[in-house]
């Protein structure tokens, strides 16, 4: 039950569906100062929910170096949070 809240509290904001949806869509791994730019916030927000998101489950950060590197654990989790999305949004 904890682990599951935690997804449903990462999946709550939706900056981090942001996220989720660049990774989802990108055909490769990316930086976090690229996240950074694309959702228009500071490097240290992004990192906080890239945090959360990892934390959940949902996604995998990478150190290279100094430089944190993201990419999606389970592209078919997501495709099920996205359905899951739709039929609840359809409603």
């Amino acid at each position: 039950m904890e682990r599951l809240a935690r997804a449903f509290a990462a999946l709550g904001n939706p900056v981090r569906l942001r996220i989720l949806r660049i990774l989802s869509t990108s055909d490769r791994p990316l930086h976090i100062k690229a996240i950074a730019k694309l959702t228009k916030t500071r490097y240290n927000a992004a990192y906080k929910h890239v945090k959360m998101l990892e934390e959940a489950g949902l996604i995998n950060i990478f150190e290279v170096g100094r430089s944190r590197v993201l990419s999606i654990r389970s592209p078919q989790l997501v495709e099920q949070v996205w359905d899951f999305g739709k039929n609840f949004t359809e409603r």
